[in-house]
């Protein structure tokens, strides 16, 4: 008897204010190319096959969403207005708000809001790598530049070893169960794998590149939009 698939949900934290970018409106919001930079993040996750559901977690009576029309990127999008306080806070009121859709054995695909390039094949390498992981994964590149510890008070403490050392990012890919216990425990790490780690267990790295940046700073706004001109040509 063939079993059946598990489905890949992918789960969209964007909640957050993004102080950083020293903007009124929320990083997620900023135009990039004449669109809502989200605009960008959701519609690579819309249209990759294997994603069954695009789950966007918002902030309680997020007063942006309604304003702009998100029609275009179908059927999979499903916004849910549970955001929490922070990031964990954020992906754990999400799962819990489609415990009626997830079964304990699906994936879970958690991805930056404001990773607006990532791209299909970077998708499919990490859904091909770890469909049949007993853990499940990120997308990681491995650390090229010579790292620094700081003393605090703006002096080089030590050189830190690279070796072995990778920058994870997004999207990160774990069994609901297993996530949603995870972070039940762990509700103070910065991304799914660190509570995937606290509960002992050893995520997958899958190489992934640097054009999945984050935004974070404004000057990362203008590479972002250099990446996605330069891919498309």
């Amino acid at each position: 008897m063939q079993s059946k698939r598990h489905r890949h949900y992918a789960l969209v934290p964007a909640a957050g204010a993004g102080s950083r970018m020293g903007k009124e409106i929320p990083k997620q919001y900023l135009d990039l190319l004449g669109e809502p930079l989200l605009r960008h993040t959701l519609r690579t996750l819309c249209q990759a096959p294997m994603i069954d559901r695009v789950y966007v977690v918002l902030s309680v009576g997020d007063p942006i969403w309604n304003e702009r029309d998100w029609s275009d990127l179908g059927e999979k999008l499903h916004p849910l207005y549970v955001g929490g306080a922070t990031r964990a806070d954020s992906v754990l009121n999400g799962l819990r708000a489609i415990r009626g859709d997830a079964g304990d054995g699906d994936w879970i695909l958690v991805h930056d809001a404001a990773r607006p390039c990532l791209a299909q094949w970077h998708i499919d390498a990490l859904i091909s790598t770890l469909d049949d992981d007993e853990v499940g994964g990120i997308l990681a590149v491995p650390v090229a530049d010579t790292l620094k510890r700081s003393n605090g008070h703006g002096r080089v403490e030590k050189t830190v070893p690279r070796d072995s050392l990778w920058q994870a990012q997004t999207p990160q890919m774990f069994r609901y169960i297993m996530l949603r216990r995870a972070l039940e425990t762990a509700r103070e790490v910065t991304d799914e794998a660190s509570a995937i780690e606290a509960a002992g267990l050893h995520p997958r790295l899958v190489q992934g590149d640097t054009t999945n940046l984050k935004v974070t700073y404004p000057l990362d706004l203008h590479l972002a939009e250099w990446i996605l001109k330069n891919r498309e040509a």
